[in-house]
Order: structure tokens, then C-alpha cells, then sequence
């Protein structure tokens, strides 16, 4: 029996996903790196066992009734662990953060921030003093009335719901309407109502058009149709709706995706006239400090908040309060974040930011002994910021907690105590700890594909550079922190967009559009997720599926039985499990807690009914053959070619080790984005395309870097061109032309400090890029 303080974490047999049984030994309070390719069960251990087993004592703690629904959502598949502390988990969920969701929320400044005015603002006189709560623009106390505390109004105009004015009613002047039979319904309404439907639009008077676009009226009449000689239509009564009423209705309650889009085209959205985009109540916005509103405070960078908060403070009472909240702004300008505002909206932050927005947050927690577990802090991060995260990660172990991180970026794997190298390949190929001890130590394992990168001797091979047929030029841009800022980015080669964090790499590529003189086809290929339920997976993304279940329904057993390809999709009734609806998971809601997925009860995860998997094809049913990974798959359709050839694409962007079946929402925005990338490949393609990919090694080993980079190289030598925006320095390095934005981030950044081949750009002054290039070309 290991004492009480036994300083090791152990983990005994643990078969999580692809984990062939592991045991293994970490001891607490270090900073320990787990390592290894993709898909190799790094994060299955990290997250999948140590996580969810200090995750389900947690529970175990907590109300019977609450644990009875729990224990649905299935403990990790290990024998034992022991010497595990409670666990805190950082990772990056793309959560749908919703646009009243920001940095101040997120990291709760925003509710020091409303106590410092509450408290310690400047007041008119007369006027009393407000709750912190009327400084919110997501309460009903301090939402503006107009706007909701949203800052914009969408509105329609007469100009937006009528584009061509020169058009009769009758000939289609009101675009907003809806089309078919409703729009006819309301033009006849119109005319039996007295209107004329067929005199040019501007030149109806103008309180007729005020009327007809804008009224709240809804007049019913007996509406006689123009009978048309082939069928006899009967009078029937008719309700009309304004052009106005119609768009704001399908606007704000319409389901449908593409009739919400069209109502969308015909609105305008301009900041709310009452607030002028403030969000607040005029009371809240009439309190300053220091002669500003708390909307011109929450606008700031957090670099310019924290010193205009540290020489003010007129009374004790506010000097408490700004020394708080400037102490807890510290860490997050210390993780390279100083140039968001506290109004910036989450929906506009990448994932890596919102992960280091929680990470400064834990920083002020103050919590110690417990195991932080961190899914890759250093993703989208400059290896200059990474410096500082590493320093932030110390602190968080000398506070007294153990600190265990997902990682692929070097400079955090040399910087550790400890190291758990999994491995030595993707998926079934992978799943055993081939390392854990002192990083040093690992030169000596033959088999890690962490140590081939992390201790390499010798240079990367010299590449020639290709030259450019011809410039793309974009600009003047101005946006974000962009200012008249003109980029030339050479055609038929590969470019590497460098700068660090807010600098406004994303927002000079997203100017490039397909308009523009040079471009031919663009593919953008970004990370958002490929599909927000379990029924999207990458099977069913990539049209892979499709092929699949026509293999199914060609089977002898099939069709005795007379089943069609639509037996075998789980998004339909017929072939899936009804308990689920072919989800293969039922959603456990809980009282006072986030609602989680647990298997289906009747299927076991299956997705399909019993009669449907007694169909096999070449000894597997259609469930085993989605829990295939990509590699396996290969394999087994290998000659079947519309399948082989999907799969290869897949398999060219380092994909082996994802399940057919993976629900799209387990997917990381890295993977996400690498699918996306293989759909492209494995389109035929016509002429030239420029391809724009942010970040494509997010959550890459340098191992699979490599292969998705001969990839991206393989397309410029096709006669394309390539755009990344990127953080690792091998691939830049790799790279033909190099354009580095900065110096700094937000305000400091924004301008073109360099441009050119890799080896100039190593040689810019002033480039924050520039050290770390060169170390990489030497």
C-alpha cells in the first residue's frame, strides 16, 4: 500500500481508446510534457484516463441523486490509479460562445471593472449611486433599451428591401419578399387591397410604398385569383404582412440556415442610435473614472487599461479596487494577450487565445496541490510568447500544484521536469509509453519519433527557392489594427505569414478574395469545426460514406433482404437504432451541471438496429467498419478505388489515426481543418488555385509537420500557390517568401516589418520573427 504522500502519480492498465494497457509512473509537482505523434494516446492519457478519473471522484463526492446519472457517463478504462490529486482540465473546446460572451467575461475583469464604477466612479450630481449590475449590458438593469445591450440595430430600409425601383409589384420590385406561391399571394393581396401592382415602383406615392413596406397592419381580405384557363381557382381569404414584418419574422424565428441568410441580405445593421454602440444605459454611460465611460475603459488594449488604472485612484476605495484588477490583468498580458479589449467578443478569439485567457484566469485562482491538465497551451503562440507561458506554467508548480501539458512545440518539451513520450505510431499502431523520465534521457530511445526532432544533429536540407510567375498585390487594407497596410504575396510559390500574436496575419490573408487580378480559384481552408452533432463525422464529411453503404447494399445479404443504401445511414429511420436516432449517444441532462453524452442504452454506441448489423461485409458489419481508423480502412477497401482514393487523401495529410466515425464535434480545430485540406486534394483540379490555410500545424508532431509540408509543397509544384499563416518555425523556414507583420500585437502591431526569402527575413531589424528564423535556418 503506497503511503499517503506517495509523490508519484501511477497509472496501472490503462485501455482508454487506443491504449494498449499502460502503466506508468509521474511524479507530482513537476511540469510534465506528454509527447508523440498524433493519434498516438497522449491525450487518451492525459485527459481520457488521469483527467476523467480525478473528474469521476470528484463526482463521487458529490449528491446521490446527482452521481445516479453519472455513473451513465462510464468511468476511464483503467485498473487503478493512485497518488492523484484533484485535477483542473484547460483544453480547447471550441465551445459556441455566444456574441455577448468576451475576453472581460471570460476572464471576469469585466465584474471588477463594473465594481471600480459601481464603488468609485465619478457620478453627476444629484444622481445615485448604481448597482454593478447596471454596468452590464447582459442584465436587464444595464442593457440599453433599444439595441438590447447588443450595441448594433439590424434594421431594413426602403432601399434594401426594394434594390431595383424601376420594377413594377407585379415584375418583382420588393426582392425581400418571399418567392412561389407566398410572394404571388401577397402581390394579389395587394392588388384586391387597391394597390397598383403594375406601375414602376418610384412611382407610386410616397405614402403607398411607406405603407406597403413598412405597416404593422395585417388587413385579411377575400382575394379572387386570376383564373387561368386550364384549372379553376376558388376566392380565398388572404392575410398581408409587410416586406418588413416578413424579413424581421424569418430573421429572428426561421429555423432554416438559408432562409435566415436571405432575410439577413436585406437588412442593414448600423451601431444603436441611442447608445452609439455602448451597449449601456445612459445612466451606467453618465459614471466615468478617471473622465472616461467604462465602454472607453472596456475598449482599451489591456497594456493601456493596466497604466491608466495604476495612476489613479482618488480615494482608498478605489486604490483597492484598481490594484485588484490591474494585478489580475498582469497575466494576461504576461501570456502575449495585452492587445485584446475586454469588450472583445469570444466568438472572434482562436482557440489557443481562449485556452490562455482560462490559463491567466487559473493563475489568480490561487489554488494549490492540485494536477493541471493542458491540451496544447502553446497552440497559435509565437515562440516569443512561448517564452512566457513557460514562465507562467512555472508558476503554476512553485504555487504547489503538478502541472501536466499536451504539447508538440519543442521549446515547451525541452523546458519540462518530466517526459511521457507515447507512441510510437498513430491509432492501433500506437497506445504504448515508450518513455518516462528526465527529458535528456530520451536520445536513447531508438523508436520515439519525439526524439528523432527534439535532438536533432543535423541541419534540415538546403531546399532551392522556387520564383515567383507572377504578384498578387492587396491593399490598402484597413481593419482590426491594419493601417493602409499593402502586402505583394508572389504567385506559384509557398508563403509563410509570420508575426506574433493580434498582430493581423488573419486579418490580411482574409482580404484576399477571389476577385482580385491573379487568383483564379480560392480554396480557404480555415479550423472552424466541420460539423456542430455527433451525426457529422469524417466518413460522412468527406462523401466517403456515401461509397461505403453503396459497398453495403451490393452485399448478397443485402439484397435478399431488399435493403437500399438507406438502410445503412444512421441519419435516417430504416437501418438506425431508434432509442438514439442513429446519434449512438442519448444526452444526460443534469441538474445544475453542463449536459453530457453517455451511450446508447439499446445500441452500446452502435448507432444501428440489430437486423441492420447482421449485414457483413468481408466479416464486418457497418458499425465495426466506422470504428475502422483511416490507416485500417485503407487496408481493408484497398481495392476498392472510389474508397482507396478518399482514404489516401487522408492519409497524405497525416489522418491515419482518426476513426471513421469520429463525431465531428471530438475533432480539434487542427484536424478539422487537415480534413478540409484532403477534401481539397482529392477533387480534380482545374487551373491555377490559390490555397490559404491559418496555422495548418496546429496540434501537429514534427513528425506529421513533415508530411502535411510535402503535401502543401506538392501543390505549389503542381502549379498552385500556398498561403499559411504560421508560428512554426521549421515550416517557415521551409518556406520560398516570408511576410512578417508586427512589431508587437494589436496597436503595436499591423505593419509589414519584413518581406522576402526566409534568409533575409532571419536578418530584419526589428523583427520579433526574425532570432528564431535564423536559429531555425542554421
Amino acid at each position: 500500500m503506497p503511503s499517503p504522500h506517495d509523490p508519484y502519480v501511477r497509472v496501472r492498465g490503462a485501455r482508454e481508446h487506443n491504449l494498449k494497457g499502460v502503466d506508468v509512473d509521474i511524479p507530482r509537482d513537476v511540469l510534465a510534457v506528454f509527447t508523440g505523434v498524433s493519434g498516438s494516446g497522449k491525450s487518451s492519457l492525459a485527459f481520457g484516463t488521469i483527467y476523467a478519473e480525478a473528474q469521476r471522484r470528484y463526482f463521487e463526492s458529490v449528491a446521490p441523486y446527482a452521481r445516479r446519472l453519472i455513473h451513465q457517463v462510464g468511468a476511464p478504462k483503467v485498473a487503478e490509479i493512485s497518488g492523484l490529486p484533484p485535477a483542473v482540465s484547460l483544453q480547447q473546446r471550441r465551445s459556441a460562445p455566444t456574441s455577448r460572451s468576451s475576453v472581460g467575461t471570460v476572464t471576469n475583469l469585466s465584474n471588477s471593472l463594473r465594481m471600480l464604477f459601481s464603488r468609485a466612479g465619478d457620478y453627476p450630481p444629484g444622481a445615485e449611486r448604481l448597482d454593478s449590475d447596471a454596468f452590464s449590458p447582459n442584465t436587464a438593469a444595464g442593457a440599453c433599451p433599444e439595441c438590447h445591450g447588443m450595441g448594433r440595430v439590424h434594421r431594413t430600409t426602403e432601399e434594401s428591401l426594394v434594390p431595383d425601383p424601376s420594377l413594377s409589384i407585379r415584375d418583382g420590385a420588393i426582392a425581400a419578399w418571399p418567392g412561389a406561391w407566398q410572394g404571388k399571394n401577397l402581390r394579389d393581396i395587394l392588388d384586391t387591397l387597391g394597390h397598383d401592382v403594375d406601375r414602376p415602383w418610384r412611382e407610386l406615392p410616397a405614402e403607398q410604398r411607406e405603407w406597403i413596406l413598412f405597416t404593422d397592419e395585417q388587413p385579411v381580405v377575400t382575394v379572387h385569383p386570376v383564373r387561368d384557363a386550364d384549372r379553376i381557382q376558388r376566392p380565398y381569404q388572404g392575410t398581408y404582412m409587410s416586406a418588413h414584418r416578413y424579413v424581421m419574422k424569418t430573421f429572428a424565428d426561421s429555423r432554416s440556415p438559408t432562409l435566415r441568410a436571405k432575410a439577413e441580405r436585406y437588412l442593414t445593421s448600423a451601431p444603436c442610435p441611442v447608445c452609439g454602440g455602448d451597449r449601456l444605459r445612459a445612466e451606467a454611460l453618465a459614471v466615468t473614472f478617471g473622465g472616461r465611460t467604462i465602454a472607453e475603459l472596456a475598449a482599451l488594449p489591456l497594456t493601456e487599461l493596466a497604466e491608466l488604472l495604476d495612476g489613479e485612484s482618488p480615494s482608498e476605495t478605489a486604490r483597492v479596487l484598481t490594484e485588484d484588477l490591474v494585478s489580475r490583468i498582469a497575466p494576461v498580458v504576461e501570456l502575449g494577450l495585452g492587445y485584446l479589449g475586454l469588450d472583445r467578443a469570444t466568438p472572434t478569439l482562436s482557440a489557443g487565445e481562449l485556452q490562455r485567457l482560462r490559463l491567466a484566469t487559473q493563475l489568480r485562482s490561487g489554488l494549490f496541490g492540485v494536477v493541471y491538465v493542458l491540451d496544447e497551451p502553446s497552440a497559435g503562440l509565437h515562440p516569443a510568447d512561448t517564452e512566457a507561458l513557460l514562465t507562467v506554467l512555472e508558476r503554476l508548480k512553485a504555487a504547489g500544484n503538478s502541472v501536466f501539458v499536451v504539447e508538440h512545440h519543442l521549446d515547451v518539451v525541452r523546458g519540462a521536469d518530466w517526459l511521457v513520450d507515447v507512441g510510437p505510431h498513430a491509432g492501433e499502431h500506437g497506445g504504448e509509453v515508450l518513455y518516462s523520465g528526465p527529458v535528456a534521457e530520451l536520445a536513447g530511445v531508438a523508436e520515439s519519433a519525439t526524439a528523432r526532432h527534439l535532438f536533432a544533429r543535423e541541419p534540415a536540407p538546403a531546399r532551392r527557392l522556387r520564383s515567383a510567375d507572377g504578384w498578387l498585390t492587396v491593399g490598402p487594407v484597413t481593419r482590426h489594427n491594419l493601417r493602409e497596410v499593402t502586402a505583394e504575396f508572389p504567385l506559384g510559390v509557398l508563403t509563410a505569414v509570420t508575426g506574433v500574436s493580434g498582430s493581423g496575419k488573419s486579418t490580411l490573408i482574409g482580404e484576399i478574395t477571389e476577385e482580385q487580378a491573379g487568383v483564379g480559384r480560392l480554396v480557404s481552408v480555415d479550423q472552424k469545426p466541420i460539423g456542430r452533432t455527433p451525426r457529422s463525422n469524417l466518413a460522412t464529411y468527406t462523401g466517403l460514406f456515401d461509397v461505403v453503404r453503396k459497398v453495403f447494399a451490393a452485399t448478397d445479404q443485402a439484397r435478399e433482404r431488399g435493403y437500399g443504401v438507406g438502410r445503412f445511414s444512421f441519419n435516417v429511420s430504416g437501418g438506425r437504432c431508434e432509442t438514439c436516432q442513429g446519434e449512438g449517444f442519448v444526452s444526460v441532462e443534469l441538474l445544475f451541471l453542463p449536459s453530457t453524452y453517455a451511450p446508447c442504452p439499446d445500441c452500446g454506441g452502435a448507432r444501428y438496429n440489430p437486423e441492420t448489423l447482421e449485414v457483413s461485409y468481408r466479416g464486418r458489419n457497418i458499425a465495426q467498419v466506422l470504428d475502422l481508423t483511416v490507416a485500417g480502412a485503407a487496408e481493408f477497401f484497398a481495392d476498392t478505388p472510389a474508397v482507396a482514393r478518399s482514404l489516401g487523401t487522408l492519409l497524405d495529410v497525416g489522418l491515419g489515426y482518426l476513426r471513421l466515425g469520429q463525431p465531428a464535434t471530438e475533432l480539434s480545430g487542427g484536424e478539422a481543418q487537415r480534413i478540409k485540406l484532403a477534401g481539397e486534394l482529392q477533387r480534380g483540379r482545374r487551373g491555377h488555385t490559390l490555397y490559404l490555410l491559418d496555422e495548418p500545424t496546429t496540434g501537429l508532431h514534427p513528425a506529421d509537420v513533415e508530411v502535411l509540408m510535402r503535401q502543401l509543397h506538392g501543390l505549389v509544384d503542381a502549379g498552385h500557390t500556398v498561403v499559411v499563416v504560421e508560428h512554426d518555425m521549421t515550416v517557415v523556414a521551409g518556406a520560398d517568401w516570408v511576410i512578417d507583420l508586427g512589431p508587437g500585437g494589436g496597436d503595436r502591431g499591423g505593419r509589414v516589418v519584413a518581406a522576402g526569402p526566409p534568409a533575409e527575413v532571419a536578418q530584419a531589424e526589428g523583427s520579433v520573427t526574425a532570432p528564431y528564423l535564423s536559429r531555425s535556418l542554421r
